[in-house]
């Protein structure tokens, strides 16, 4: 028997990325309402529409959602609900909305998947409702990356939402969430939750592999190299305007990103749960204002940057509009 090499022209190929539809919806609906004055006016409100997410054919579960990036987000939620293990294991996510349903087609089936769904919990976010028991069994296994974060890169990063255009400036009612590289915004979502958000930006990783490089053993492997991995959350920082809940620290960890940033607070169980990781948790960030939770070894602290005007040069005001 012979080995396969890199030139032998009968090895497989490495297995494809996901085929994802690109189902788009309406992000806000104009409504009319009155006004302390007694007018009558027009204002925009986000849309909220359900998502059935079917896998091989079998219902799932409901999701509630904007609808901006659907496969992203029915992707990122079988990720951070370790229902598949890579992305490599789903062939295709087929949005329509016409019927408000997403089919997912997995390449070997999802493992006791009646076993493993049949737990709920109910949570604390909005626009999803319960998660699959079993997420705190996985803390135990989380081992996150070296990283630091200085307080620089922290406003840096404030002031990028801040001067970020979004459906909450023109219609509110909506989270959001973000992925930096150091002070650089690599992808944004909102959302009518948080949790929905963040399963996008989880799914948007996943997408978003990256090629190892190769090594002197792979001209013998099949295939000729390494499968592609997921993006490394190592070097990463994750934002959200909503408060860090024990799912929301956990989903992070679970994509490998071991700093987090919040408009909002932080609750016990999150704060529990992120001490327990070593994972950097900071809160109440608006301005140059934060507070620190947890990893606070991760951030290198400049208190003097605190003492300069709260807004940034260059810095527009954001518009004001009816919530």
């Amino acid at each position: 028997m012979t080995s396969r090499t890199a030139t032998d022209s009968t090895a497989p190929p490495l297995p494809p990325l996901p085929r994802l539809t690109q189902a788009t919806a309406p992000l806000t609906h104009s409504v009319d309402v009155v006004n302390e004055l007694g007018e009558r006016e027009q204002v925009s409100i986000p849309a909220e529409r359900p998502l059935t997410v079917y896998v091989d054919r079998r219902e799932l579960v409901t999701l509630m959602t904007l609808g901006a990036h659907p496969e992203l987000l029915v992707l990122g939620y079988l990720r951070n609900q370790r229902l598949v293990e890579s992305v490599f294991d789903i062939e295709s996510i087929t949005v329509d909305w016409d019927v408000h349903a997403a089919a997912v087609r997995t390449r070997h089936g999802i493992e006791r998947i009646e076993e493993r769904t049949a737990s709920k919990v109910v949570t604390t976010g909005c626009g999803q409702g319960s998660v699959f028991g079993g997420l705190m069994d996985e803390v135990d296994r989380i081992v996150l990356p070296e990283a630091r974060l200085t307080q620089a890169q922290l406003y840096g990063i404030v002031n990028a939402i801040r001067l970020k255009e979004s459906t909450y400036k023109s219609a509110g009612s909506v989270h959001g969430c973000a992925l930096f590289q150091g002070e650089e915004l690599l992808t944004f979502v909102e959302d009518v939750g948080r949790h929905n958000a963040i399963d996008t930006i989880a799914g948007w990783m996943w997408m978003n592999a990256q090629s190892p490089p190769p090594r002197p053993t792979d001209a013998a492997t099949v295939g000729g190299g390494p499968a592609p991995e997921p993006m490394s959350g190592a070097d990463k920082v994750f934002y959200t305007t909503g408060r860090l809940t024990s799912e929301m620290v956990i989903k992070s960890a679970q994509m490998g990103v071991p700093i987090v940033v919040s408009r909002s607070g932080m609750t016990q169980m999150g704060h529990a749960v992120a001490q327990q990781l070593g994972l950097c948790a900071i809160g109440r960030a608006t301005n140059r204002r934060f507070v620190c939770y947890s990893g606070a070894d991760r951030l290198v602290l400049q208190p003097e940057l605190a003492q300069a005007p709260a807004v940034l040069p260059g810095a527009a005001a954001a518009p004001q509009t009816r919530r």
